[in-house]
């Protein structure tokens, strides 16, 4: 009697957690994520060509995603490519404060990695930043760029490390 009870209780727990759950693929698009509730829903955005970035809810500062693929040489890391970003986008944000001493932490999921984070300020409101930096191989990246209205941070931090560690090719 009692495992029927566990079961009967245990059940419905996991198949609404996994319904939470949306699997992201396009076709033409070469990388596969899941993402961890249904808030987050994937815009399209052309410049040159398509991509697609993703948001929680209907506000940006809610979460915003944007994904990037980064062919490098062989021998630059993670580190070189957060200074790049640093020297050609991040600094120019007002009240821009990189974190951890601009100290990158290892991260694995599909792919291994390294995130940075940083803070800066969107119309008046305070904002923070995480770049995954996932390597594919030894000449190409993945860089995944998420912005967070910094109130905010503390409830999707788990939910940005979850996309993340779910990105992998098809």
């Amino acid at each position: 009697m009692r495992v029927v009870l566990m079961l009967l209780l245990i059940i419905p727990l996991s198949i609404n957690a996994t319904a939470q759950t949306q699997t992201f693929t396009r076709e033409g698009v070469e990388y596969v994520l899941d993402l961890p509730s249904p808030s987050w829903r994937a815009v399209s955005r052309v410049d040159v060509h398509e991509h697609f970035e993703f948001v929680n809810g209907d506000d940006y500062s809610n979460g915003y995603l944007r994904l990037r693929k980064k062919v490098v040489t062989p021998d630059a890391t993670s580190e070189d490519l957060f200074r790049e970003a640093e020297k050609w986008e991040l600094q120019k944000l007002p009240g821009y404060v990189v974190c951890s001493g601009g100290k990158g932490t290892a991260f694995s999921g599909q792919l291994k990695g390294t995130v940075f984070s940083y803070e800066f300020v969107n119309q008046g409101r305070n904002m923070d930043g995480r770049i995954y930096y996932l390597r594919l191989d030894s000449r190409t990246f993945y860089t995944l760029y998420f912005t967070v209205a910094s109130e905010k941070l503390p409830s999707l931090r788990d939910q940005m490390d979850s996309i993340a560690r779910s990105f992998r090719l098809k």
